[in-house]
């Protein structure tokens, strides 16, 4: 079993920056690709990026070039990098461990002025 707990939501004005973090239990965690999802206010969930265990990573169209994935596995830790933020990332983000279908508890991220 692994439990994922993401930290550093928050408030942020737009065109400002957040790191989220996901710490893993469990010692299956530098085996497993990670990801990132969100859900918005009355949309789906949708997929922000993804690492692999070789640290392959891919984005999300809405997100190339402004959030940056990566992973600490000594840590078992995997980052979300946030900058040049919009109102239209407010979401709820959610950390996944996709092929055991773990998930953290989410943490919210608000852009607003």
């Amino acid at each position: 079993q692994v439990q994922l707990v993401e930290s550093g939501g928050g408030l942020v004005q737009p065109g400002g920056s957040l790191r989220l973090s996901c710490a893993a239990s469990g010692t299956s965690f530098s085996f497993n690709a990670m990801a990132w999802f969100r859900r918005a206010p009355g949309k789906q969930r949708e997929v922000v990026a993804t690492i692999t265990s070789a640290y392959s990573t891919n984005y999300a169209d809405s997100v190339k070039g402004r959030f940056t994935i990566s992973r600490d596995n000594a840590k078992n830790t995997v980052y979300l990098q946030m900058n040049s933020l919009k109102p239209e990332d407010t979401a709820v983000y959610y950390c996944t461990m996709p092929a055991r279908d773990y998930w953290g508890q989410g943490t919210q991220v608000t852009v607003s002025s």
